[in-house]
């Protein structure tokens, strides 16, 4: 049977990088495969763990890296052939954003990397940057780009992840209105909203 999607959360493996900024994208597709009461195992395929499950009628296929990052693609490449995506756009990428604020969350297909080394990896592998995103916002660091690598890999303030676990929700919804919905309706539904001061 045909995979509908494949949505996969990026972050980085380990307890020491739970519940940081960067791992945001993680967070949506564990809480996906909890709200159908499925668990992921590790794939024979790719390195990645891999839940599949039904979304209505569809079929969506879950996954999170055990690479970092910044090798994401290595598993993204073999899991699109794994399931057989050959429409990017039925490839869903859940990251955060450091162009969004906190609480602000975006649907993308195709575009620029915005400095995002996970998705600047699976672009190599897939010789194109066609997929879907889910783009959470996690805010610029403070005291500048130069601070960006911390901001990222530490845990947001008690205010900030209140917005966060809000943004993981409704990103977590979006993959369900883009399964029956489409694309366009998605976006129309989450990129209209007046930005979170």
């Amino acid at each position: 049977m045909p995979t509908d999607l494949l949505v996969v959360g990026l972050g980085n493996p380990g307890r020491d990088y739970e519940g940081t900024r960067h791992n945001v994208g993680v967070e949506v597709v564990e809480l996906l495969a909890s709200r159908a009461g499925e668990r992921f195992r590790r794939s024979k395929d790719a390195p990645a763990n891999v839940a599949e499950i039904r979304l209505g009628s569809g079929r969506v296929a879950l996954a999170v890296p055990t690479t970092y990052m910044n090798e994401s693609g290595q598993a993204v490449g073999p899991l699109c052939r794994r399931f057989d995506i050959e429409d990017l756009s039925k490839l869903v990428i859940v990251h955060d954003e450091l162009d969004l604020p906190p609480g602000r969350m975006k649907v993308k297909l195709g575009g620029g990397l915005a400095g995002n080394n996970g998705l600047r990896s699976i672009k190599a592998h897939l010789h194109s940057t066609d997929f879907t995103r889910i783009r959470i916002g996690i805010g610029k660091p403070p005291g500048g780009a130069e601070r960006g690598v911390g901001h990222v890999l530490s845990k947001p303030s008690k205010g900030e992840r209140e917005l966060i676990s809000v943004c993981v929700h409704e990103a977590a919804d979006a993959v369900e209105m883009l399964l029956v919905d489409g694309i366009d309706a998605t976006m129309g539904r989450y990129n209209t909203r007046p930005d979170v001061d």
